[in-house]
């Protein structure tokens, strides 16, 4: 994991520089000046420095100590995954507060956060359980999963339209929504559980989950829609505080 150019892409960024890739940065590529960043009104007060430098070191400090901690639980937990987590950091302008877990053409995982994110982070515990969370995502093959299923569900509604008589495009069609359907289907299971072991890993890094989950309450509450991808707020913040107690 190459931390410091991970360091140097947050500053950078919020700076607003343009950043050029190198393959050995040191660890004071950080803004020379300590800029104060405009943030609205906040919920939680902030704990972070509201500087350039302050964000940019505590969101590295939180990488540092959680990747160690989520790579060894990948390695203990799952059998064939590659486990080499890649940080990487969204510097497009205008995204929203977002983090997710995606994997390269090599199976490596890569976990990528927004500036917005990094920014509205009220303390370290909140960037810690959010990368604990999608580390989990990895680690429990909730991608791999989904592909399975929304390819049965290509299949089987496929074969719905078949038999009561749709041509090839109705049956294409039929394909595409079992796919996006049979997705969907355990979307809510697979976060519960990713906010589960997030906050185990979160907790053995050294952080508190309880306090991390505290963004769950500056987010949209998703509610208990039918085929949600997200289940309601309330439900996640009682998972992690269920597993924190147990731990």
């Amino acid at each position: 994991m190459q931390v410091f150019k991970v360091l140097a892409v947050v500053a950078f960024a919020l700076a607003g520089c343009d950043v050029v890739e190198q393959p050995n940065v040191s660890p004071v590529s950080v803004p020379a000046a300590d800029t104060p960043i405009a943030v609205a009104a906040p919920n939680t007060p902030f704990e972070i420095p509201r500087t350039e430098r302050g964000i940019a070191r505590a969101f590295i400090e939180v990488v540092e100590r959680v990747e160690p901690i989520a790579e060894r639980e990948c390695r203990n937990r799952s059998r064939g995954l590659n486990c080499d987590f890649l940080i990487v950091v969204d510097d497009r302008p205008n995204q929203p507060a977002n983090a997710f877990q995606t994997v390269n053409e090599d199976g490596r995982p890569i976990i990528a956060f927004t500036l917005a994110l990094i920014e509205d982070a009220r303390n370290r515990d909140e960037i810690a359980f959010v990368m604990a969370h999608e580390a989990a995502h990895h680690i429990e093959d909730h991608l791999g999963q989904q592909r399975q299923i929304a390819t049965l569900g290509a299949v089987v509604f496929g074969q719905l339209a078949g038999v009561t008589g749709g041509g090839d495009e109705a049956i294409r069609t039929a394909q595409e929504l079992g796919a996006a359907v049979g997705a969907r289907t355990y979307s809510k299971d697979f976060e519960l559980e990713a906010d589960r072991l997030g906050t185990i890993i979160a907790a053995r890094a050294g952080y508190d989950p309880v306090r991390g989950a505290d963004f769950f309450f500056r987010v949209p509450d998703p509610g208990d829609q039918f085929l949600g991808t997200h289940p309601p707020n309330a439900e996640r913040v009682q998972a992690v505080l269920q597993t924190a107690a147990g731990l």
